[in-house]
């Protein structure tokens, strides 16, 4: 049986136990070989978040991770949302925030609103009722720090598979 130190197993039985995939490897460890940008983009994340709601930000972060397909960070800031507190039911609504529109506030359906926008630039800008709706629930330097937190995670996503950084290891607040 194959299993990682994140990969569940049925605990039961041993005959029940499942055999899971095996763990794909990194392409290249970059940060290792870019150590300056990598502490930078540190830097740069902590200053995005500065005045941010913690779970607000983990939410974004995820959001804008599912939309890029980024495993590693997906991995991540979900388990930071949820050491922040986050419910595993919103985290799990997240993907289709706009027909659970329930599950979030106002504030925080403007900001995915606005994570979706800047992230995918779908018509090359983003559109003036989605910044409009977000400038209603942020002040201006709360909206340009949750614009920066937006632009850092998608920066951080970027690295993340185009490296193929692996899943299931973070431990929340490991990189803090």
């Amino acid at each position: 049986m194959t299993t990682n130190d994140h990969t569940p197993t049925n605990s039961d039985t041993a005959a029940t136990a499942v055999e899971y995939a095996p763990e794909h490897a990194p392409r290249l460890n970059w940060a290792e070989h870019a150590p300056e940008v990598y502490r930078a983009m540190v830097r740069l994340d902590a200053a995005a978040g500065h005045g941010l709601d913690p779970k607000l930000r983990e939410l974004v972060k995820i959001r804008a991770s599912q939309i890029n397909h980024c495993a590693f960070c997906l991995d991540m800031h979900s388990k930071d949302a949820l050491a922040a507190g986050e419910s595993v039911e919103r985290i799990v609504q997240l993907s289709t925030w706009e027909e659970s529109r329930h599950f979030y506030t106002e504030k925080e359906i403007a900001a995915l609103e606005l994570t979706e926008a800047v992230t995918v630039l779908t018509e090359g800008f983003v559109p003036d009722e989605v910044f409009e709706r977000a400038a209603k629930h942020f002040d201006e330097a709360e909206l340009s720090q949750l614009i920066a937190a937006i632009a850092v995670i998608n920066a951080w996503n970027r690295f993340g598979v185009t490296a193929r950084a692996v899943p299931g290891h973070y431990r929340p607040g490991q990189y803090k």
